[in-house]
């Protein structure tokens, strides 16, 4: 009888007492755990397992059988079987994932062939982490290794053959990468900061500028300029735009007074900042003639982009204008390329690398 009893349910259904419909509840559980029983107690985390596995375990190059996706699934506890299977792959498909089927020999394997990332562009991306002096070299293989886990594990294996530290100069100010988290909260949120803005000494330590009193200034952008972060801030002192390395930042503060100098902000491009502050070096901005070799026209536009006026001037030379912060990294650049581009005016930044030659002058002199 008892037998009967739980596997015809319409026999409680006629019973009238609460023991029957008691029954009827028991039985219904009973099917459900014996289900989850039989398919395996992760049923749930099923198609989030198996994207999980395409994205690591695939990719255009290397694909997987079913053997192998039933067999990690057993690891999990879920049992399937091949009409299942199939079925959990249109899920994934709908959902966006592009699983394509090849038959290799007597077998068909399955790969997802549109991750998030291909290899170049996580590549490009571990080059600039590389590259960046303002990640130290700690966090820089910490970021490596979680775009790594962006890739499928042949693909990762292929990336980490190809990384090189190259040992490059590095900020060893570890906590860049949160400062840069803060700044950017700040800026959202519209309000001012405060902070310590440090400098080397002789003893090659890292000391306060400004007689270590704190600067007080509004943030509004952050600029990557010559493999370094900038905050380009307001300062209220000046009444006017400046800008400072963010691993240079120290004791950084977020404060409740809401930021000022908008107008001034709204008169800026950034790009066009960027470009006049060789190495985000503050100088006077000034327009600057200069007389070039036609084969370091190259060189201008590359410094100055593709928007700089050529104008040829006899066979072998052009000029053009630029726009520039008059700095001695300005002026050391002209000095890089010797006899290649001269400064033809102003009569005031002439003087200025005038002076700079004879101070040159004077310090290599036998």
């Amino acid at each position: 009888m008892g037998k009967n009893f739980l596997t015809n349910p319409g026999k409680i259904k006629k019973m009238d007492t609460r023991f029957g419909q008691n029954m009827v509840c028991f039985f219904q559980i009973f099917k459900q755990e014996a289900a989850i029983m039989t398919k395996g107690v992760n049923q749930k985390l099923k198609l989030l397992l198996l994207y999980q596995y395409f994205t690591q375990e695939t990719d255009a190059d290397h694909g997987v059988t079913l053997a192998d996706i039933t067999a990690f699934l057993a690891k999990q506890e879920i049992h399937v079987d091949r009409k299942t299977l199939y079925q959990d792959f249109e899920e994934l498909r709908a959902f966006g994932l592009d699983i394509a089927a090849s038959k290799e020999g007597i077998r068909y394997t399955y790969r997802l062939i549109n991750p998030q990332f291909e290899l170049p562009e996580l590549k490009m991306l571990i080059d600039s982490v590389q590259s960046a002096k303002f990640i130290s070299d700690t966090k820089s293989k910490e970021l490596i290794a979680k775009l790594e886990r962006l890739a499928s594990k042949p693909m990762a294996r292929n990336l980490r053959r190809q990384v090189l530290i190259t040992g490059r100069t590095k900020t060893i100010n570890r906590s860049v990468y949160y400062t840069i988290d803060r700044l950017h909260q700040a800026i959202n949120s519209g309000v001012q900061v405060s902070f310590h803005y440090m400098k080397w000494n002789i003893h090659k330590t890292l000391v306060a500028r400004n007689h270590g009193r704190r600067f007080l200034v509004s943030p509004w952008a952050m600029v990557l300029n010559d493999d370094n972060y900038y905050l380009v801030a307001y300062e209220p002192i000046d009444d006017c735009i400046k800008h400072y390395r963010v691993d240079k930042i120290k004791d950084l503060v977020q404060l409740e007074e809401p930021r000022e100098g908008q107008e001034e902000f709204e008169k800026l491009d950034l790009a066009r900042y960027a470009n006049m502050h060789f190495g985000m070096f503050n100088g006077e901005t000034v327009k600057v003639d200069l007389r070039a070799k036609n084969d370091l026209v190259g060189v201008l536009i590359d410094r100055f982009g593709q928007d700089v006026m050529i104008i040829p001037d006899g066979p072998d030379h052009v000029t053009t204008t630029v726009e520039v912060a008059v700095s001695p990294q300005f002026l050391g650049w002209i000095t890089a390329l010797k006899d290649g581009v001269v400064i033809t005016g102003p009569e005031k930044v002439r003087d200025e690398m005038r002076e700079l030659g004879r101070l040159l002058l004077h310090l290599y002199r036998d």
